[in-house]
Parts: structure tokens; C-alpha cells; sequence
């Protein structure tokens, strides 16, 4: 048996909701849609063994996880290597608003994501050099079965990307990563197998259109 990873983003919120960027220096609170993807994702894979529930410390992806951990009595490993990527001084602003009062500095994020800091924050690699530490820690501590990463959408994909051998610079036109989505790569003898991408499937009907909107 070979060990499986499963990347599930954060559950709906304001910011998400309205496309405005919420990195790590927002630390907002779920929706009541966001709560109840939660429960969802909870309800679907409780039955799921799980080896352990790696968590960003930010209180959308704690509330996030917190439904399954409370139903199986799980207790979350807090690492800040899975915050979200830093947007500066843009946290808060719609990407539409950035687009259109920081246009050179826009298109610049939008060609060289792994280069460029948006809006002062933290470029693509930045975000890798401190999350992949979280995922070979996971690797490191075990060898088989199945653990839960909650993280964000941007730090996800970097995180994918990395496995996956693709530039992270390449992680905003590559990879999509809805809200409460799930992604699992199983590591396999020959490297990192992607079994799933922003799979939605765990979300009542209602809910899987409101996160891919």
C-alpha cells in the first residue's frame, strides 16, 4: 500500500466568493456555505483511514477541517508552511481591481508568477521552498496510507506542481483548485501519480455549482 496525499482547499468565503485575493494576510472565517462544504467533505470521507490531517494554521482552512477531525476524534498537525501565498499590499482587493489600477504589475504576475511578488508578497517559489518541507515531513514520518493536507488555493497548486515535475511558475494556467476541491496524488515506486484533480464530487449539488462559480 503506498501513500496517499489529499489536498482539499479551504471551503467557501467572502473573498473567495467575490474573486478578491485573501492570502496569508487575511485570516477570515468561513461562509455558512463554506461550513456546510465542510461537513460535506466530512460526511463523504469520514469512512476514509486516515493516518493524519495536516493543516494551514489560518482559520478558514481550520474550520475546514475541524467537522472530520471532531467526527473521528482526529487531532490537526498546525504547520505554517501551508499558509496561503502572500498578496501585500493587493490582500483584499478584487483581482479585477488589481487588473485595472496595477496593470503592469498585473500582467507581470500573470507571465512570471514564479518570479514576480504580487503586490509586494510572495512569489511562486517562495511559497514551494516552505511548503514542500511540510510534504516530505509527511513522507518522511510515513510510508502508506492516507493523510489530509487543508490547505489554499494557490499554495495547493504550487504544491502540485512541484510534485508533479511542472514549473511552478506555471501554477495559475495549469491547475484549477475550487474551493472545498480535492486532489490526491498517490506516491507511487516510479514518483508522485495524479488520481485526482479538484474533484468536487463530496458537495451536494447546490454547493459544487457555488464552488465552481
Amino acid at each position: 500500500m503506498s501513500l496517499t496525499l489529499y489536498f482539499l482547499r479551504h471551503g467557501e468565503t467572502t473573498y473567495s466568493r467575490d474573486n478578491a485575493l485573501s492570502g496569508s494576510g487575511l485570516d477570515i472565517e468561513l461562509t455558512p456555505a463554506g461550513l456546510e462544504m465542510a461537513q460535506a467533505f466530512a460526511a463523504t470521507y469520514r469512512s476514509t483511514p486516515w493516518q493524519a490531517v495536516y493543516v494551514s494554521p489560518m482559520r478558514r482552512a481550520i474550520a475546514t477541517a475541524r467537522p472530520l477531525c471532531a467526527a473521528l476524534g482526529l487531532d490537526m498537525e498546525l504547520r505554517d508552511g501551508l499558509k496561503e501565498m502572500s498578496f501585500g499590499r493587493w490582500e483584499g482587493l478584487a483581482q479585477e481591481t488589481v487588473k485595472q489600477t496595477h496593470p503592469e504589475e498585473y500582467l507581470r504576475w500573470s507571465i512570471e508568477p514564479g518570479w514576480y511578488r504580487p503586490g509586494g508578497g510572495e512569489t511562486a517559489r517562495e511559497v514551494a521552498r516552505r511548503a514542500m518541507p511540510v510534504i516530505q515531513e509527511i513522507m518522511g514520518r510515513f510510508s502508506s496510507g492516507n493523510v489530509l493536507i487543508v490547505s489554499h488555493k494557490s499554495t495547493i497548486r504550487v504544491v502540485l506542481c512541484s510534485l508533479l515535475g511542472l514549473d511552478v511558475g506555471l501554477y495559475r494556467h495549469r491547475l484549477d483548485c475550487p474551493v472545498a476541491s480535492v486532489s490526491i496524488v498517490e506516491m507511487r515506486a516510479q514518483g508522485p501519480f495524479l488520481r485526482a484533480l479538484a474533484d468536487c464530487h463530496h458537495l451536494p449539488e447546490p454547493l459544487r455549482r457555488r464552488a465552481n462559480t
